[in-house]
């Protein structure tokens, strides 16, 4: 299968590389790495050992492949759709975090299909990527129910070696994803902010709060995610990963921008749509967002940004 991997950073390249294996990948991320790429390969390591050579870009305009994977930063989204509606894909999958997949679909005419990926993937330097912890990745319509196109997804990750399950209730994983992330990223996020990051305390407190407040949203859409089965979801996830540190952990230790509205945002959104309450959500939300304002890294941000929703 001919696979563009869009936003080649850790968890792309991760992906990408090991698809890399036996299929014919694309990379689309940016310099240093790819040029490194380009001279040199892509030396994964930690729980996977390999060397690949994928095509590297940092053009994604004008491409085509069987498979768009989408790996950006929610809030490079939009360009992402922008560069892929020039080329030309029977399918595009997001492995993204928050509900990205709504406006991929919005600009794209190829199907669109949902993802999640749990494998754990740090950036150690231009041309490495270090696989922190196995997981897999699922793939399904985005609306739910069997699609032949994800059983050609899921074979080919598969035939990568990658876990892979083709999932027919994806609306539902899509909000266990959510509450997943509400329960580890913020609370990690806000510890590195401090100074006092504990991985083993990610699933804890406020974080297990949050992950409750996502199940009740999506009971108010009409999904079955129970307050006990996505707090036991974060719980997993942390004991899986503890070696790891979330996105929006690495981020703000980075002095970068954070996903922050596309998992809280997506949740407080959908909470008012619904009328749920959803305190802890707003309140990690604000604290976030008021952290971006200070070192200056959230866009068009004035002092009104930090007051809760």
């Amino acid at each position: 299968m001919e696979v563009l991997v869009y936003g080649a950073g850790a968890l792309g390249s991760l992906v990408g590389g090991l698809l890399a294996r036996v299929h014919e990948v694309t990379l689309v991320g940016r310099d240093p790495h790819m040029r490194r790429v380009r001279q040199d390969g892509l030396r994964i390591d930690g729980e996977v050992d390999a060397r690949v050579h994928p095509r590297a870009l940092t053009d994604g305009t004008h491409r085509s492949a069987d498979l768009a994977v989408v790996t950006t930063k929610a809030y490079d989204t939009d360009a992402a759709a922008r560069a892929l509606a020039t080329g030309e894909y029977d399918a595009v999958c997001s492995l993204q975090n928050g509900f990205t997949e709504e406006r991929l679909v919005a600009a794209l005419d190829p199907t669109v299909l949902a993802g999640t990926a749990s494998y754990g993937a740090r950036f150690v330097e231009p041309g490495r990527v270090t696989c922190t912890g196995i997981g897999e990745v699922v793939v399904g319509a985005l609306s739910g129910g069997d699609d032949p196109l994800a059983e050609r997804v899921g074979n080919a990750f598969d035939e990568a070696g990658i876990e892979t399950i083709v999932a027919a209730d994806m609306p539902r994983r899509r909000y266990e994803k959510l509450a997943v992330n509400a329960g580890i990223n913020g609370p990690s996020a806000l510890r590195a902010a401090l100074e006092w990051n504990d991985p083993r305390r990610a699933g804890r407190g406020g974080g297990a709060r949050g992950a409750r407040e996502v199940a009740r949203v999506a009971r108010a859409d009409g999904i079955g995610l129970g307050d006990d089965e996505a707090v036991a979801a974060v719980e997993r996830v942390a004991a899986d990963h503890a070696a790891n540190r979330s996105s929006m952990c690495e981020d703000v230790t980075a002095g970068r921008r954070t996903e922050v509205d596309a998992i809280y945002g997506a949740a407080t959104e959908r909470a008012d749509r619904f009328g749920v309450a959803a305190p802890t959500c707003r309140t990690i939300a604000s604290l976030i967002r008021g952290w971006e304002v200070g070192a200056g890294v959230r866009p068009g941000a004035d002092a009104d940004e930090t007051r809760s929703e």
